[in-house]
């Protein structure tokens, strides 16, 4: 729902290039991370497996990278369903109301424990936000000019095939972009509850080929018909009546989305603090306490978020760079040359492969910093422009444009 308006900053060749690019490399550190927990049967999770390359500090490392990246996803699922809630009721009540009911219902849901559990419900969510941005992208087809736009008289649209953004613009765009397919760490405490573990790489190609081409399709279309008259999320760009059908459509999937990276986040701490106890698997006090303290604790932090940072796309740029690029971008490559430091003394054919790796880590780094360093600006720069009113704001947060 926010790549229209990145394609916008870097232009539709670049973007789409870019988040192609993306696509490609976080299905690779995917198998590379699969591949990487056959070798080591014990690792369940990033943080297990940064244990077996670098001890505990970068265990420790890699869990708080994990927990911030989707604590961070998950704030921008509750900043998108209360823009959502004031989409479809023209901004009936404050907007820290609607987050607030929205955390609540996050809660519930994330509180179920065990993914299987979750899966009716995310299936009915894909559906429904994918219904809702192919109704925005039919919709944005049918006008004469973009909902946002002048309604009358010449207007500039603003779409361009390459653009010339600035450091900051640039690097906040990506990072965006690479949040937006850079989830796969959370596939892993996945596969121990697969009936086929066998199937992981299958499911993870079907997954993110889906995911990619889907992105591209629809973020192109949009951004061709509106430039940069599109909204942040993309589902308010075809009009005023679009609008709240778009987001009443998809108001279950960005509400499921809150409640899986919820549910995902307080399960690692849920294993980290009762591993080894008998509390883990059994339905006691101490059990069902520390499950809820974990769900409830961290849709707060994810509430919090939303409301200092009340901007679907800079919520997600920062997740990306911030979370994401240490365990999908300098993580894996690691994990890589871990299990194949041989190959540097192989062939040359090997011998590249196993350095390409090195340049792997050396972009995840480029990425986390100069990523988060093009988040905070932009964030500190819509504020100082006004676009950010205030943290906590009661304004409505359904209007913003790219």
């Amino acid at each position: 729902m926010t790549i229209p308006g990145q394609l916008y900053i870097l232009g539709a060749a670049p973007g789409a290039l870019s988040l192609l690019g993306w696509g490609i490399i976080n299905t690779y550190a995917g198998v590379v991370q699969g591949n990487f927990r056959n070798r080591h049967p014990k690792c369940h999770s990033v943080a297990d497996m940064a244990e077996v390359i670098g001890g505990p500090i970068l265990r420790e490392t890699a869990g708080v990278c994990f927990i911030v990246s989707w604590i961070i996803c998950a704030a921008s699922g509750i900043n998108g369903a209360s823009a959502a809630l004031n989409a479809i009721s023209n901004h009936a009540i404050c907007t820290n109301w609607f987050s607030l009911i929205i955390t609540v219902v996050v809660v519930l849901v994330a509180s179920l424990r065990r993914f299987g559990e979750l899966a009716w419900i995310s299936w009915a969510g894909f559906l429904s936000v994918f219904t809702a941005v192919l109704i925005v992208v039919i919709g944005v087809t049918l006008r004469d000019r973009p909902a946002g736009a002048p309604q009358s008289g010449d207007y500039d649209l603003g779409y361009r095939v390459f653009a010339r953004p600035t450091f900051v613009q640039g690097m906040s765009a990506s990072a965006t972009l690479f949040c937006t397919s850079a989830g796969t760490s959370a596939f892993l405490p996945v596969i121990s509850e697969m009936r086929r573990p066998a199937d992981y790489k299958k499911s993870l190609y079907v997954c993110m080929a889906l995911v990619t081409s889907t992105y591209l399709s629809f973020g192109l279309v949009v951004y061709k018909w509106c430039g940069k008259w599109v909204t942040s999320p993309s589902l308010g760009s075809a009009g005023p009546v679009l609008k709240k059908v778009s987001y009443g459509v998809g108001l279950l999937g960005i509400i499921v989305t809150g409640c899986l990276y919820v549910h995902v986040s307080a399960k690692y701490i849920f294993v980290r603090i009762l591993r080894g106890s008998v509390h883990l698997q059994s339905n006691t006090l101490i059990h069902w306490t520390t499950w809820l303290s974990c769900t409830i604790g961290l849709s707060i932090i994810a509430f919090v978020m939303a409301a200092a940072i009340p901007i679907f796309n800079y919520l997600l740029g920062l997740a990306g760079s911030l979370g994401f690029a240490p365990i999908a971008l300098i993580l894996p490559p690691w994990l890589w040359i871990f299990d194949h430091g041989h190959w540097r003394s192989a062939s040359l054919i090997k011998a590249c492969v196993y350095y390409m790796h090195w340049i792997w880590i050396l972009i995840g780094v480029f990425m986390t910093v100069g990523g988060t360093y093009g988040i905070l600006q932009s964030v500190v720069d819509a504020y100082n422009s006004g676009a950010i009113g205030s943290t906590f704001s009661c304004a409505d947060n359904s209007v913003s444009t790219a």
